[in-house]
């Protein structure tokens, strides 16, 4: 069956929306998923391109929630609606444990996608036997990554993030550093710039395997400073540094050279708090202008995606803001399957790690995902007015474990504002200089990942998170090294 013709079939299957009432259409509609199944066939053929999509803090009770939000901003109920990646043909869990931790942080577990090995929180491109914070460590104890990898095989390495492009997530395709907040030149202490360290801003603009890197999306300008952009433009005199989305649209698909695009000081703005005329692009943009220019290198390339305000949507405990970020996330995913050539390109879509994000009550079908739980009565019909709690107040859909949203005392009126805080448990928090910042924290459960593309058949099951660096090489057909 031709490639499109079959994704058609994956996609009409997954698109049926049988009545509630009517069991032929339940039926049927499962009898066409099976076919849908039935008719997939595994592209063995090494790939010429990998792109891996990182949803940070995608975890599985957020994909529900973000796939129920996205069909209601449709006017659908929700429930049956799929995102853009859930049609992939297949799908694993991945274990995010760090080295030394049960519930992870995001520095070890992208680590460990892009090195092929575990290692511990808080560090990057490094092996477990190297401690947080240690230069010594870390130049004792470097491990390839997947940036480094790439580019040595002649192929381009792509960065596209909505957070700082030193963030963790980013920083792990190409950085070695054992402490992820050393993120600028001002954010290292003298012992380690003594010992040998460079921040990881500098290694990204220093980056040797190779030509460089070759497109990098996202923000953090005052991670670089002047001095670094300095540095860069000296070494890319042919580069292109673009700083907002007219220059990002008007950007020649096929330039020389390198591109570096820097598109805030800090990180991007949430979705929900930009203004129609903004001047930063959104994740599906920059990801499309991305496989335009690495799509022309003769190579073909590696290209990582971040999708990074989910995680901080989560810490702030404001599930709507981290929902818009999911579905902004997940058209960014189609828009790569629109552009690229499923015979060469496998795309893997996961999350680094989860939230102690939950979706609970007896909510009806279509019932608003940000809304108050509202159930049904005695006979399965909807009742006209919200469930109460035992302290007789209505509680929301969606609510976390910990973090700000942390009730002392009577518990309030819920909001359902789409840009409130939801309720939480236990008052958690994390230190930043000199005070404690209310924060919600990771989960520890599986996430998932989907593939789609040459090779994509060797992800099923449940596999280690490092097991996903080794999906890429083998997709490549790399040897084992």
């Amino acid at each position: 069956m031709a490639r499109w013709a079959l994704l058609a079939l994956i996609l009409s299957a997954c698109a049926a929306q049988p009545r509630a009432d009517r069991a032929d259409d339940w039926f049927q509609a499962g009898e066409a998923q099976v076919a849908a199944r039935l008719a997939v066939k595994p592209n063995v053929r090494p790939a010429r391109n990998v792109i891996l999509f990182i949803g940070d803090g995608m975890g599985p009770t957020t994909v529900t929630a973000a796939r129920i939000f996205d069909g209601q901003s449709r006017g659908q109920p929700g429930e049956e609606n799929f995102l853009s990646f859930e049609k992939f043909p297949y799908t694993a869990l991945i274990k995010t444990y760090n080295a030394n931790q049960q519930v992870p942080d995001s520095a070890g577990t992208a680590s460990a996608m892009n090195t092929g090995v575990k290692t511990r929180a808080g560090v990057l491109g490094i092996s477990a036997a190297a401690r947080r914070g240690v230069c010594a460590d870390t130049l004792a104890h470097r491990v390839p990554t997947m940036g480094e990898m790439a580019a040595k095989a002649g192929k381009a390495v792509g960065i596209v993030t909505t957070a700082r492009l030193t963030h963790a997530t980013p920083a792990a395709v190409y950085a070695h550093i054992p402490d992820r907040e050393w993120e600028g030149d001002g954010d290292m202490p003298a012992e380690a710039l003594q010992s040998g360290c460079t921040s990881i801003a500098r290694q990204l603009i220093e980056f040797s395997a190779g030509s460089g890197i070759d497109v990098a999306f996202g923000s953090g300008r005052e991670k670089f400073g002047d001095d670094l952009i300095g540095r860069w433009r000296a070494r890319f005199p042919n580069g292109h540094l673009i700083e907002n989305r007219q220059a990002l649209a008007a950007l020649d698909a096929a330039p020389a050279g390198q591109v570096l695009g820097v598109f805030n000081r800090s990180h991007l703005t949430y979705m929900m708090d930009r203004r129609a005329d903004s001047s930063e692009p959104t994740l599906s943009e920059m990801t499309a202008k991305a496989i335009d220019i690495l799509s022309r290198r003769k190579n073909g390339y590696y290209l990582m995606v971040e999708g990074g305000r989910i995680d901080h949507a989560h810490h702030e405990g404001v599930a709507g803001k981290a929902l818009m970020e999911v579905q902004e996330f997940a058209k960014a995913i189609q828009t790569a399957v629109d552009k690229v050539d499923l015979n060469d390109t496998l795309i893997l879509v996961t999350a680094d790690h989860s939230h102690v994000f939950t979706m609970a009550g007896y909510p009806k079908r279509g019932n608003p995902i940000l809304g108050l739980v509202t159930g049904n009565d005695e006979h399965g019909e909807p009742k006209g007015e919200p469930s109460r709690a035992l302290d007789g107040k209505p509680y929301t859909t969606l609510g976390y474990q910990n973090g700000p949203g942390a009730v002392n005392g009577p518990r309030p009126e819920p909001s359902t504002d789409p840009a409130a805080r939801q309720q939480a448990l236990v008052p958690t928090y994390t230190r930043a200089g000199e005070r404690d910042l209310p924060t919600e924290t990771h989960g520890g459960e599986d996430v998932a990942l989907y593939a789609i593309g040459p090779r994509a058949y060797l992800v099923g099951g449940v596999l280690e998170q490092h097991v996903i660096y080794h999906l890429m090489t083998r997709a490549f057909g790399w040897p084992e090294r």
